[in-house]
């Protein structure tokens, strides 16, 4: 009989095992370190080697690596110093990453769409046939947790919806619509899949729609604007205003988000000194 009071220590990371992942990360950053890169203090997987005359970006998501930089000779010298240590694949240039395509255009600016991915949704949620609407969301639906229409299948409603979250990294225009229909997880009747699947069907009419990324003018300064609005009590349940923003460096976009507001509690003191 196998004594169970035993515990074994791995030698080494084995694939597919939840330490496996951490291992293979803190591998491969002791090695850029060791390279001269950093690593970005607000984004983790993000590498930047820097030096008088040249710049380097490395990032990482589990196994997927992108590496850019305006030295090819400097990229091809640090691919070779990665192949001596990992086994690489290199696919070329940039054209796909983890559902993002990527098309670089006549101009020189970048164009970032997830048509595959939003396809792939479509066929999921038996949506592809479906007829292309102009919005992703009625003017002035206001959304709600009460009814008794339940949803017959919640685990599609969350997997669906999760899956919308993620459109949202090239689809900044679908944040507002999205951001309701994540507040019924919990859950949603089917009114809140019918917010869905206007979404869905707005997106089979823009599958080509995407984020653009335009080249800085050299020897011009990049301004830094920040859009910001929020309505009144638009929620029918609990009364609180959704927020959004946009902030663009010269004319990308670069940060957008649309949320609840978070309802700040004070003391009773507090609320007489400031009445």
């Amino acid at each position: 009989n196998p004594d169970l009071s035993l515990v074994c220590k791995l030698n080494k990371a084995l694939y597919e095992l939840k330490q496996a992942p951490r291992q293979w990360f803190d591998r491969l950053k002791s090695t850029l370190l060791h390279l001269g890169f950093s690593v970005s203090k607000c984004d983790p997987p993000r590498f930047v080697f820097k030096d008088t005359s040249h710049i380097v970006y490395l990032l990482v998501y589990v196994d997927n690596i992108i590496i850019t930089g305006r030295s090819v000779n400097l990229i091809q010298q640090f691919t070779v110093k990665l192949h001596s240590n990992f086994s690489l694949k290199q696919l070329g240039k940039l054209d796909y990453f983890l559902g993002i395509e990527v098309k670089t255009l006549t101009d020189g600016s970048i164009l970032l769409t997830q048509g595959k991915y939003i396809r792939d949704l479509l066929q999921k949620t038996k949506m592809a046939e479906a007829q292309p609407i102009a919005s992703p969301m009625v003017s002035g639906c206001k959304l709600t947790k009460t009814g008794a229409d339940l949803f017959s299948d919640p685990t599609l409603y969350r997997s669906v919806v999760g899956a919308l979250q993620y459109s949202t990294i090239t689809r900044p225009e679908l944040s507002f619509a999205v951001n309701k229909v994540c507040q019924f997880m919990a859950n949603p009747l089917e009114t809140h899949w019918t917010a869905v699947k206007r979404i869905l069907r707005y997106l089979k009419g823009s599958l080509h729609h995407g984020l653009l990324l335009k080249a800085a003018t050299p020897g011009i300064p990049i301004p830094i604007k920040a859009l910001c609005d929020a309505d009144w009590a638009s929620d029918p349940d609990d009364h609180r205003s959704t927020s959004g923003a946009a902030i663009y460096f010269g004319p990308n976009l670069i940060s957008w988000w649309s949320k609840k507001q978070q309802i700040v509690a004070r003391s009773s003191t507090e609320a007489e000194y400031r009445s």
